[in-house]
């Protein structure tokens, strides 16, 4: 399944909406996606499980590409 991930790119400010970055990552579930982002230095604000129709309009987007693990 593929998750679109809503973070900031460090945890030591504090979350501001027009600083929120998007990534994509293949998971099984949204532990595995917390896991497999542990080490980064992201604040995660928001984890989302895309729909068939979500993820091809995602897709779509020229800025779309899958996070490497």
């Amino acid at each position: 399944m593929i998750f679109k991930v809503y973070y900031q790119e460090t945890n030591t400010e504090t979350p501001v909406r027009e600083k929120t970055q998007s990534l994509y990552i293949d998971a099984n579930d949204e532990v595995e996606v917390r896991q497999s982002l542990k080490a980064k230095p992201f604040h995660i604000e928001h984890i989302e499980a895309l729909s068939d129709k979500h993820l091809e309009y995602e897709q779509s987007q020229p800025d779309f590409r899958l996070w490497e693990k």
